[in-house]
């Protein structure tokens, strides 16, 4: 036994971390090339006005991706209710309806026996 016996990984989970760290990677230098090119547009400011200016920016840009991942996830969780529910219904409907047609066929063998 060695100690990676002792701690499975859960593949799916650890696939997740990496594409989140991934996601927000990519969303980073989306960012930091969003500040540069909004510093590069106004042309005024000195270097370190510029490096300011994309340090808030980058911030106010991560800030709103994030908002925006939390909106996306609060309604992916919001679908996935509705649809749990509906599929509850919806597997009540068809017991219902394979318990009838049990009964009436039970019921229409009775009456072919007794007859």
């Amino acid at each position: 036994m060695t100690a990676m016996d002792e701690h499975p990984v859960d593949l799916g989970a650890f696939l997740n971390d990496i594409e989140g760290h991934l996601l927000l990677a990519a969303t980073r230098r989306d960012g930091h090339a969003a500040a540069a090119r909004f510093a590069d547009s106004l042309g005024w400011p000195t270097e370190t006005q510029r490096a300011d200016l994309e340090a808030r920016f980058e911030t106010e840009y991560l800030a709103l991706v994030r908002s925006s991942w939390q909106r996306t996830e609060a309604r992916g969780r919001e679908l996935r209710a509705e649809y749990e529910e509906r599929y509850r219904v919806l597997r009540g409907r068809l017991l219902a309806v394979f318990l009838l047609g049990c009964a009436l066929l039970t019921a229409a063998v009775s009456l072919v026996a007794a007859g």
